[in-house]
C-alpha cells in the first residue's frame, strides 16, 4: 500500500526554522521523484521543492531558504525551511511523481495528508 505521511509543522516566530519529514512506504525512492508542495488559505497549490534520486530543485522565489534531501531513513525525504516567514503559511504535502522532477503537479499520483505550518509573531 503507497503511503506518505507529512509531520514535522508547527506554530514558529518569523526567522525560525522548521524540518519537515515526508516518510513513505509501499514504493521505492529509486524509481519516484518526491515533490514537497503548499496550500495557502485561498491561495493555488503550488510545488516549492522536489527530489528525484539526488537531484535536489526548489522554486526559483526560495532558493536560499529551503533543502531538500533524503533522511538517514532510505524512505523519507526532509524539506528543511529557514528564514520562516508569514508567507510561508501554509500547509504542507509532499507527493509522488514516477521518473524524475517535471515541476507538472499532473505528474503527481500519491499524495500525503498534508502538516499545517504557521508564521507568526
Amino acid at each position: 500500500q503507497v503511503q506518505l505521511v507529512e509531520s514535522g509543522g508547527g506554530s514558529v516566530q518569523p526567522g525560525g526554522s522548521l524540518r519537515l519529514s515526508c516518510e513513505t512506504s509501499g514504493f521505492s525512492l529509486n524509481m519516484y521523484a518526491i515533490g514537497w508542495f503548499r496550500q495557502a488559505p485561498g491561495k493555488e497549490r503550488e510545488l516549492v521543492s522536489c527530489l528525484w534520486k539526488t537531484e535536489a530543485s526548489v522554486a526559483d522565489d526560495k532558493k536560499g531558504r529551503l533543502t531538500i534531501a533524503r533522511d538517514n531513513a532510505e524512505n523519507t525525504v526532509v524539506l528543511q525551511i529557514n528564514n520562516l516567514r508569514p508567507e510561508d503559511t501554509a500547509v504542507y504535502y509532499c507527493a509522488r511523481a514516477w521518473g524524475s522532477c517535471l515541476w507538472d503537479q499532473r505528474d503527481f499520483d500519491s499524495w500525503g495528508r498534508g502538516t499545517q505550518v504557521t508564521v507568526s509573531a
